[in-house]
């Protein structure tokens, strides 16, 4: 097993300290049981990734019988490992208006300040801490395209409690020592420069962080939202980097076989089969990207997070793994360079089938 040390960077102008690798969390409870759960977190702390974030509305695909469980693991992991807390930065999310997950907040289409914090009191609980080093929301209150819509409807504008509102309330759980810091999810550049905006005028926090898609099948990042970033001295957290498994090799094949769940999450759950991410159009870009890494004397998975691990645009990329196997891999991949041929290959890939899971 190759070793490397995974350095550290700063999350925004926060001071937060976090490894350039995070791990991500949402098969634990569905996928991934508890054991298995926390054989990976073991694992990852003893790497060097230092880095955890989860959410609220955790496991994946979200369900209401394991709403909250991944917080529940993870919880119980501090509490078993005495000294693991105070060694981990702890990132969670807030999720936003409903999407027809009506066992959040009975259905609510509008997230409204007092039910960020109790949501905020209620991941406390769960994850069995005090505070909550990178509190984010999930995705934005607002009408967005997102998770896979690509227009914006006006038709579908309705009241929403304001960005103003919002940063209050989060404002209020930072003053009351329940969050150090905190972030957005899947969100726009119109909405970072309002978050940004708003904080400045009012005197309230900054978003230290914003995390979304990135990977060689969803560059979006890459049209408008780095310069964002880059010019506000936001950190971008880089999820997905290996497009829900369709950047390992795995869904090569021709089409899915159910009854080899092994394959992952787009293989077992029909619904994640409808995403952006088992897209067809997707798989054959995926597919285009796996060759050229093989072309090139690399492991599909070692293009996909090397991409991710060396771009100026991410601060941390968050990994998701099912096995100990997976985490070993995903670190090993770690100080790969790609060459400035490979990089332009993959750029004229891009340039012919842009952002199909977008």
């Amino acid at each position: 097993m190759t070793s490397h040390t995974i350095p550290g960077t700063t999350l925004g102008q926060s001071g937060l300290r976090v490894s350039r690798i995070c791990l991500g969390t949402m098969t634990f409870g569905e996928q991934v049981d508890e054991s298995t759960a926390h054989a990976i977190l073991d694992r990852a702390l003893e790497r060097g990734v230092d880095f955890i974030d989860t959410a609220e509305m955790y496991a994946v695909p979200a369900r209401r019988e394991t709403y909250g469980a991944t917080e529940a693991i993870i919880g119980r992991w501090f509490a078993s490992r005495p000294g693991a807390r105070s060694r981990t930065v702890l990132a969670t999310k807030v999720a936003g208006p409903s999407r027809g997950m009506d066992w959040v907040r009975n259905g609510s289409d509008n997230l409204k300040p007092a039910e960020i914090t109790q949501a905020c009191h209620d991941s406390l609980r769960r994850l069995r801490t005090d505070v909550i080093d990178l509190y984010q929301i999930h995705w934005p209150n607002r009408n967005v395209p997102a998770f896979g819509a690509i227009y914006l409807d006006p038709a579908k504008d309705r009241e929403y409690s304001s960005i103003h509102d919002q940063l209050e309330a989060l404002a209020a759980l930072v003053e009351a020592g329940k969050v150090r810091h905190i972030g957005l999810s899947n969100e726009t550049p119109w909405g970072v420069g309002e978050f940004l905006r708003l904080a400045e005028l009012h005197g309230l926090p900054k978003v230290v962080s914003v995390q979304n898609p990135y990977a060689l099948v969803n560059r979006t990042v890459d049209n408008g939202l780095d310069e964002t970033l880059l010019r506000s001295g936001v950190s971008l957290l880089a999820y997905s980097p290996l497009g829900f498994g369709t950047l390992t090799g795995k869904y090569d094949g021709p089409g899915f076989d159910p009854a080899q769940p092994a394959l992952g999450r787009i293989a077992r759950f029909e619904s994640m089969r409808r995403q952006r991410w088992g897209r067809p159009e997707t798989l054959a870009a995926a597919r285009r990207y796996n060759a050229l890494a093989r072309e090139h004397g690399l492991s599909p998975t070692q293009l996909a997070l090397a991409y991710c691990y060396g771009n100026w645009r991410v601060a941390s990329t968050i990994i998701g793994v099912t096995t100990l196997a997976q985490l070993d891999e995903n670190l090993a991949a770690w100080g790969t360079t790609l060459s400035p041929e490979l990089l332009a290959a993959v750029d004229r890939i891009r340039w012919e089938i842009r952002d199909p899971a977008q």
